[in-house]
């Protein structure tokens, strides 16, 4: 095993003429990698976090990258094994968070897409959602095989791929020392206690809100949510400001500008067909008429985001296309050439090949794949239109994340765009009704999952060349967290849908309500347009003033009570980064921070599928167990403010903690 202290200083930028990237493992040592223990731990946490994933992103409409929160947790349980006599290295470590990390991608497709169908009434069975997940899964890992080469090796150094790159530090700073793993359990722990507390046995209120004086129905609120916090912290100060700015703009401006100027009308105003807006709450202000507002604007800053980059699509397609043309001819010559390096092999592309005309073919033919709906001729379509839009998105998301990073890869973007442009295609063939609708979503569910998928194992690849890792290890490694990983965020889903139903206050579903809107409008033309026209003025105007408009729309999109724990944890975050000199402090707070983060996400995430899961059993709503508060509103807001602030609190505490290493 190398004997340096951390990684190649090449490690971080990129190679002069005649250079080489030596890892830290060197290509001419074999240690033990793809092993029993390496995947099955890589599978088990895949599982955990993949049904964590689901619920915050039912709930909250976004997911976090869980590769760090994998490999710490997979360097812990080495720890206790190697003192049992069961000793580990760090490829196995990077093995088990390459399988447990593909989960969340799956998570983000399914959860982005496929309850709209419950939506329908059109609902899936479990195994009709795993096909899917499966097939996307598999078709992003597929594609980016003949990439990696190009994007990982030849572009070291340009493309920095951020998440890779962080895990990879992480493996080798806990090689070489450090106990970082407690922190994800300390937050499993605390979130659960708090998610028990709200929303099971539910002695202290899960929201809390008030009235705005002097303003006609405006209202400001909180959620007492520890993944929501947690989230907050992971994303950073930016993002959060962003993100609640949408959501005060929702309830303090929008809102209330509706109110007044409803006072004057006598009549519904559509959607609303039967009651005036007078007689209104804001709630049902925001959810008859502001939630079409939202959509227009998220819709538009998907579109924006990826006319910005269609540069770096067109550039990235191009290149893929070359590279995999380039790859066909290699493969003959490196399979009779075993002089190839154990870290530059991949999997031979006659796997890729054989592997995506499968997938299309079981999509055609199988009808279980789509739900019954259609006949072949629509299933043919459809999985075309799924070949097609997964390669293209693939090969960009593959470039994109390297060079920003996983969370800004314009995902909903991409599928947006691959819903319009199956939905123009079946608006022309006349396949317009329920089926067609359907049909059209399940070609986005595959693709999204498809294009995040591909991020993260980019991430996942960028981390193993860094290593010394062996490239169609990791590919098959992630291959096994798909197949894995899919059918329980799928379970999940489904409990999801059955306690609590999609579009409600507990899990609104705001990815997937959004892809509903954009079919409805296009396929049934009854969009009220005034309003998505006026938040997609939304989003130009923040791309004028240079605000980006992803984030600012989905905080107009959601209720402003979803924003708000978002933000407290990411000015914790900014009050740290602001108050903290000692760079090695700053860098030991932000991991923990994380790190913490990750396990609330983790905690309250897992007990809200188990909560699920018991009343699914029991047959029941999930009333608790206990008989929920019984004071009065403002005694309720005050208990719950109180309860939050105590676990603000111990998260900065905790954080402050941190000493310099």
């Amino acid at each position: 095993m190398s004997q340096s202290k951390g990684l190649d200083s090449k490690a971080y930028r990129a190679m002069e003429p005649g250079e080489q990237y030596a890892p830290y493992i060197s290509s001419q040592e074999s240690i033990a990698e793809f092993t029993f223990k390496s995947v099955g731990l890589g599978i088990l946490f895949g599982i955990i976090f993949g049904a964590a994933n689901a619920y915050l992103g039912l709930r909250a409409g976004l997911t976090i990258s869980t590769s760090i929160p994998v490999a710490v947790m997979s360097v812990a349980v080495f720890r206790l094994l190697a003192k049992g006599g069961i000793k580990s290295t760090i490829l196995e470590t990077n093995i088990a968070q390459t399988t447990g990390s593909a989960s969340s991608s799956v998570a983000s497709g399914v959860i982005f897409t496929l309850p709209a169908l419950f939506m329908w009434g059109v609902d899936p069975d479990l195994l009709q959602m795993t096909i899917l997940a499966m097939s996307g899964g598999l078709l992003g890992i597929l594609f980016m095989i003949p990439l990696r080469k190009f994007l990982i090796e030849r572009e070291h150094g340009k493309l920095p791929y951020p998440e890779g790159t962080a895990c990879a530090e992480v493996l080798v700073a806990n090689e070489e020392g450090g106990n970082r793993a407690k922190y994800i359990f300390y937050g499993i722990g605390v979130a659960t206690v708090f998610k028990t507390l709200t929303s099971w046995i539910k002695v202290i209120p899960d929201h809390v809100s008030f009235n705005i004086p002097f303003v006609k129905k405006a209202s400001l609120g909180v959620d007492l949510s520890a993944a929501l916090f947690g989230v907050g912290y992971i994303l950073g100060p930016r993002i959060a400001l962003i993100m609640v700015g949408g959501g005060v703009l929702s309830s303090l401006i929008i809102i209330p500008s509706i109110a007044i100027w409803g006072d004057a009308h006598t009549t519904p105003l559509f959607p609303e067909t039967v009651k005036l807006i007078k007689d209104m709450s804001p709630g049902e202000i925001w959810t008859r008429y502001v939630r079409y507002i939202g959509a227009g604007a998220v819709a538009t800053a998907g579109i924006i985001t990826l006319i910005r980059n269609v540069p770096v699509m067109l550039e990235s397609f191009k290149v893929g296309a070359k590279q995999l043309e380039q790859r066909t001819h290699e493969d003959h010559s490196i399979a009779a050439d075993n002089a190839v390096p154990r870290t530059s092999r991949d999997l031979p592309l006659k796997y890729v090949g054989v592997g995506v005309l499968a997938i299309v073919l079981i999509l055609t033919i199988t009808p279980t794949a789509f739900g019954e709906v259609g006949g072949i001729d629509t299933r043919l379509v459809a999985a075309i239109c799924v070949a097609i839009f997964s390669f293209f998105f693939v090969t960009v998301a593959s470039r994109i994340v390297g060079l920003v990073g996983v969370t800004s890869n314009p995902t909903s973007g991409m599928t947006i765009a691959a819903l319009l442009g199956t939905a123009t295609i079946f608006l022309a063939m006349g396949w317009t009704d329920t089926s067609g609708k359907a049909a059209t979503l399940i070609v986005g569910c595959v693709v999204a999952i498809a294009a995040s998928i591909s991020g993260d194992t980019s991430q996942d690849l960028k981390s193993g060349y860094l290593l010394g890792a062996t490239p169609k290890r990791q590919q098959a490694a992630e291959l096994i967290g798909v197949l894995t990983s899919a059918t329980f965020v799928c379970l999940a889903v489904l409990l999801l849908a059955e306690t609590f139903g999609f579009g409600s206050k507990e899990l609104p579903a705001p990815q997937a309500t959004l892809m509903k809107l954009v079919i409805d409008g296009v396929l049934d033309q009854n969009l009220p347009w005034t309003l998505v026209a006026i938040g997609a003025g939304i989003a130009i105007a923040c791309e004028i003033f240079r605000i980006p408009s992803l984030p600012f729309a989905v905080g107009v999109y959601l209720p402003v009570s979803t924003m708000t724990p978002i933000f407290i944890g990411g000015m914790i975050r900014h009050y740290f980064e602001k108050r903290t000199k000692n760079k090695e402090q700053l860098e030991g707070r932000r991991e923990k921070g994380v790190l913490l983060g990750s396990g609330f996400v983790g905690g309250e995430g897992l007990l809200g599928v188990g909560i699920a899961a018991v009343a699914f059993i029991q047959s029941a709503k999930p009333a608790g167990i206990g008989t929920g508060w019984t004071g009065s509103e403002v005694m309720a807001s005050v208990v719950g403010a109180i309860a939050f602030t105590l676990l603000v609190v111990w998260f900065f505490r905790s954080i402050q903690s941190t000493k310099a290493d």
